[in-house]
C-alpha cells in the first residue's frame, strides 16, 4: 500500500483517520505520515522513506524502535502465553525493579497512563472523604472525564468541560489554576482547602512543550497540600525512567505517583504506586474499586523488565549527552537564523519553542507562533527529520541517535529555520 492509499482508507475507518487527535497532523498542516516500522533511531513509511525520529512514540521508546532486547523478551514471553487473568511472576519482578529504583512502598499494573491518573485520584478522595481536585492549566494526565476541564473565571473557581460530553458536574469538582504561581494555589487553600482531596501535577509539564518548574512553586506544591490534609499526587508517566533510574526527583514529597510510557518497553502500560496504606485502600484489600483484564499482561511485564535492564547508569549519562549535542546544535542554529525561538531541555526531553523566551506556564506557551512552527514541522520532514507534529508535544532522544543524526538534524534545523520564517 502506498501512503497514500492508506490515509485514504484511515479516513473512512477512524474518526479524523487516526486513532488518537495528535496523529492527524492537522496543527501542522500536511498529510500525516502513516509509519510500517521502526529500527534504532529511524522510522520508515509505508513506502520506505526513512525519517530520523524524535517522536519515540511520545515516550516510550527511550531504547531506540525494535530493540533486541525488548523484542526477545517479548517473543519469549508471548511463546508462553498471552493472557491468563492471574498472578504471575514477570509482575513481580517488574515490580520489585521499579520499588527498588523509587521507593515506592507498593504498586498496582494498569493498561494506560489514563488508567492510573484516574486510579489516583480515586485514592486519594477515599483516603481524604473529600471530592475537589487541583490540576495546572497545560498539565495533562489522560483523557478521564474530571481531568478534561479548563480554567474557571478566576483563580479561585472550580473549571469547566473542555471536552463534550463531560457533564459539568464532573468537571466542576476539579479546579484549573496557571502553573508556577505559588500565591494562586496559596488562594485556593484558603478558599476550598478543607474541600480538597488532591492536586495533580506532572512533575515536569511535557504536554505543551517543557515548562521548568520554579523552586518557589514547587516547595509550596509540597508543603501547601500537606498542610490542609490534601495528597499530592505527581505525574511521572512521561518523566519516570526518562531522566534518571528512578523517578525524577522534582517531587520527592508526592504521597501517589503514576508511571506508564518506558516501564513498558514500548507496549501498552500505566501504574500507580505509593505508601502502602494508601495502595492498600484498593480492592480487593479495600473499598477503592479497579480491575482490569490484562493488567500486568506478561509480555507487556517482559518488555518493561528489559527495558529497565537496559537503562544502567550509564545509559542515561550517554543520553544526557546526546541531548545536549542536540540542544547546543539548535540553539546554535536558531542563532545563525536569528530566530524568534528558544529551547528547554531536561535529560532526553526537549522542546523548541517558537518563542524568544522560554515559556513559564501555559498562557506563555500560546503565544508561541505555531504557525511558524508548523512550516518549520514540514521543512524537517522534507529533510527526512520527523519531530512531534504539534508546537505543544516534547521531543524524546533515545540512546539509539548518535552523533551522525543529531548533526544531520541540526543541519536540516538550520535550513528549517530560514525556510519557516518569513524574510
Amino acid at each position: 500500500m502506498t501512503n497514500q492509499s492508506i490515509r485514504d482508507a484511515a479516513l473512512g475507518l477512524f474518526p479524523g483517520g487516526v486513532n488518537s487527535p495528535v496523529r492527524s497532523y492537522r496543527s501542522v498542516g500536511g498529510d500525516p505520515v502513516p509509519i510500517a516500522r521502526g529500527q534504532g533511531p529511524f522510522v520508515f513509511d509505508a513506502e520506505g522513506n526513512r525519517y530520523i525520529d524524535f517522536v519515540g512514540g511520545f515516550g516510550p521508546a527511550i531504547l531506540g524502535h525494535a530493540p533486541p532486547a525488548v523484542t526477545g523478551a517479548i517473543a519469549a514471553a508471548a511463546a508462553e502465553g498471552l493472557a491468563f487473568g492471574a498472578l504471575g511472576p514477570r509482575e513481580v519482578a517488574l515490580a520489585e525493579a521499579i520499588r527498588d529504583a523509587t521507593g515506592l512502598e507498593r504498586l498496582r499494573f494498569l493498561n494506560s497512563g489514563t488508567e492510573a491518573t484516574m486510579t489516583a485520584i480515586r485514592i486519594a478522595r477515599a483516603a481524604t472523604g473529600r471530592d475537589l481536585i487541583v490540576k495546572f492549566d497545560g498539565c495533562y494526565h489522560g483523557h478521564s472525564d474530571g481531568l478534561l476541564v479548563k480554567a474557571g473565571s478566576g483563580v479561585a473557581t472550580l473549571g469547566m468541560s473542555d471536552s463534550a460530553g463531560v457533564p459539568q458536574a464532573v468537571a466542576g469538582l476539579t479546579a484549573v489554576l496557571p502553573y508556577n504561581d505559588p500565591a494562586a494555589l496559596m488562594r485556593w487553600f484558603e478558599a476550598r482547602g478543607a474541600e480538597t482531596a488532591a492536586v495533580i501535577v506532572e512533575s515536569i509539564p511535557a504536554n505543551v512543550g517543557i515548562l521548568a518548574p520554579d523552586p518557589e512553586f514547587l516547595e509550596t506544591l509540597q508543603s501547601l497540600p500537606r498542610a490542609h490534609g490534601a495528597l499530592l499526587i505527581a505525574d511521572e508517566i512521561i518523566t519516570g525512567f526518562r531522566l534518571r533510574r528512578g523517578l525524577s526527583g522534582v517531587l520527592p514529597a508526592a504521597d501517589l505517583v503514576t508511571l506508564g510510557k518506558i516501564i513498558g518497553g514500548g507496549l501498552p502500560v500505566g501504574a500507580v504506586g505509593g505508601r502502602a496504606e494508601l495502595l492498600g485502600l484498593l480492592a480487593p484489600e479495600g473499598p477503592v474499586y479497579q480491575a482490569g483484564t490484562f493488567s500486568a499482561n506478561p509480555a507487556v511485564m517482559a518488555a518493561g523488565l528489559a527495558a529497565l535492564e537496559a537503562l544502567t547508569p550509564a545509559a542515561y549519562q550517554r543520553l544526557d549527552q546526546v541531548a545536549r549535542h542536540l540542544e547546543n546544535g539548535l540553539l546554535t542554529a536558531i542563532k545563525r537564523a536569528e530566530a524568534p525561538a528558544s529551547v528547554v531541555r531536561f535529560g532526553s526531553m526537549l522542546s523548541l519553542f517558537f518563542r524568544p523566551v522560554p515559556p513559564r506556564d501555559y498562557a506563555e506557551a500560546r503565544e508561541a507562533d505555531t504557525a511558524a512552527f508548523a512550516g518549520f514541522h514540514r521543512a524537517m520532514r522534507q529533510r527526512g527529520i520527523l519531530i512531534p507534529p504539534s508546537q505543544f508535544e516534547t521531543w524524546f532522544v533515545s540512546l539509539a541517535h548518535n552523533e551522525p543524526e543529531i548533526d544531520a538534524t541540526v543541519r536540516a534545523a538550520a535550513e528549517a529555520l530560514r525556510e519557516a520564517l518569513p524574510a
